[in-house]
C-alpha cells in the first residue's frame, strides 16, 4: 500500500507509465492536483480539462489502459469533491484508492516489460510455489511467472507451503523466501528434505538474507539456488523454465 503524506509540492512518480501526479496546493479542504502524462495517454489531460476522451474505434491494449487511467480520474476528481465536502476520512480513503489504481499500472507496465508474452513451450507448463509473505511481491512476483506461461501457486509462509506439498501434486520448483513468521524458510527447507516424496524437489532460496546468514546449506540437503533481492526476475525464470527438464523435478 502507498501511504502518501498530505503536504504540498509533492509529488508521486509512477516511472513504468510515464505517470506524475503532483499535489500542488491544500487550501482549507480543497487540494489542487496536477497529473503529468505521455501525450498518447490523453485521458487524464482531457479529463482535467473538461474534454471527454475520444472513444477508441475497437478493443486495444491502448483503449484498456485509456479506460483504466479515466477510472483513476473520477476517483482523483471524488477525492477533490469529497475535500470541498469536509469528507475528510472519506477524501483519504478515495485518494488511496487512486494511488492503488496507478500502482496496479505501474506493476502491470514491468510485468509486461520484463516478462514479456509467454515463452512457447514444447510440452507443459512449469508449476512452481511461490512462498512469500509480503502479499505485494507475492502478487506482482506470481503475475510475472504467470505472463511467462507458469503455473504459479501460491502461499504467504512455510506452514500453508508444507500444507499445499501434503495436498496436491508437487510442483516443479519451490521459490522460498527465507524470513516469515509462522514457519520460516530454514525450517520449510529441513521439512521438504525429511519428506521422502519431497526429498529431491527443486527449492531456490529468494531472498535479501545470504544463505550463510541463516544456516541454509547449498546442495543436497538443502535449496538448490539462491536469488538474491531485489532480484532479476528473468534470471529465475530461465532458472524455473529449466528446472521441467530437470530429473531431480519429475514426477
Amino acid at each position: 500500500m502507498l501511504v502518501l503524506s498530505r503536504r504540498a509540492d509533492e509529488k508521486i512518480v509512477f516511472p513504468s507509465i510515464g505517470v506524475t501526479v503532483h499535489l500542488l496546493r491544500i487550501n482549507g479542504n480543497v487540494a489542487r492536483i496536477g497529473i503529468d502524462a505521455p501525450p498518447e495517454l490523453r485521458v487524464l489531460r482531457q479529463e482535467l480539462d473538461g474534454t471527454p476522451p475520444p472513444r477508441p474505434a475497437g478493443p486495444s491494449p491502448t483503449h484498456e489502459l485509456c479506460n483504466r487511467l479515466s477510472k483513476v480520474t473520477l476517483t482523483l476528481h471524488l477525492f477533490q469533491r469529497q475535500r470541498e465536502a469536509g469528507l475528510a476520512a472519506e477524501a483519504e480513503a478515495t485518494l488511496e484508492r487512486a494511488f492503488a489504481a496507478l500502482g496496479a499500472l505501474d506493476r502491470d507496465a514491468v510485468s509486461a516489460l520484463v516478462g514479456g508474452r509467454p515463452t512457447p513451450k514444447p510440452g507443459r507448463a512449469p508449476r512452481a510455489l511461490l512462498v512469500e509473505d509480503d502479499s505485494n511481491e507475492r502478487e506482482l512476483l506470481a503475475g510475472i511467472l504467470g505472463m511467462n506461461g507458469c503455473e504459479c501457486a501460491t502461499a504467504a509462509d512455510g506452514e500453508e507451503a508444507l500444507a499445499y506439498l501434503a495436498a496436491h501434486a508437487r510442483p516443479d520448483v519451490v521459490l522460498l523466501d527465507m524470513l516469515m513468521p509462522r514457519c520460516d524458510g530454514p525450517a520449510t527447507v529441513r521439512a521438504i528434505r525429511a519428506e521422502p516424496r519431497l526429498a529431491d524437489l527443486r527449492v531456490f532460496g529468494v531472498s535479501g538474507t545470504r544463505p550463510q546468514d541463516l544456516g541454509v546449506p547449498t546442495g543436497p540437503g538443502g535449496i538448490d539456488g539462491w536469488f538474491p533481492k531485489p532480484l532479476d526476475p528473468r534470471t529465475l525464470w530461465d532458472a524455473v523454465r529449466r528446472s521441467v527438464a530437470s530429473p531431480a523435478a519429475s514426477n
